[in-house]
């Protein structure tokens, strides 16, 4: 009987230390991210590739004051990186238009030139499963960086 509480317990303490499993390549990636943005900031598509694993990153730099709440700014971000990294891997056509208007001031006989650009790009194609790895505040914390991955698979 002494032997099989024993048992019981040493495979409940040999479970319970193997059963909080965090994902330690996916905590190292997020650290590297961070040190590498601080370093020098980027936004947009990245492709990090390590002896196992490829990952496609997607930054997405928000202004905190433009978003009144913390749901909101988290379905633009993910919005913007499902984007960018469709872009990435679809291409787009971008279009721009330039209007230039000139009128005459009858006071002073003075031109007023008023420059407007447009430019459209349009992109086809739907990502899906990008997975938020991290989100922090810059360092003048007036923007929030959001991290999107995915781990893409190798072609053998």
């Amino acid at each position: 009987m002494k032997k099989l509480v024993i048992g019981m317990i040493f495979n409940f303490v040999l479970m319970s230390v193997f059963a909080q499993g965090f994902n330690n390549e996916k905590t190292e990636l997020s650290f590297f991210v961070q040190r590498m943005y601080k370093t020098a900031p980027f936004e947009g598509v990245k492709i990090m590739k390590d002896y196992d694993h490829e990952y496609i990153l997607s930054v997405v730099v928000l202004p905190i004051a433009s978003y009144n709440t913390e749901q909101e700014m988290n379905r633009v971000a993910m919005v913007k990186a499902m984007r960018q990294v469709n872009t990435f891997f679809n291409g787009s056509s971008i279009t721009s238009d330039l209007v230039i208007t000139t009128s005459e001031n009858m006071i002073d006989s003075t031109n007023v030139v008023l420059i407007t650009e447009t430019i459209r790009e349009q992109s086809i194609g739907y990502v899906q499963q990008l997975e938020l790895l991290t989100n922090f505040e810059d360092s003048q914390g007036k923007n929030k960086v959001f991290v999107f991955y995915k781990e893409l698979q190798k072609n053998l």
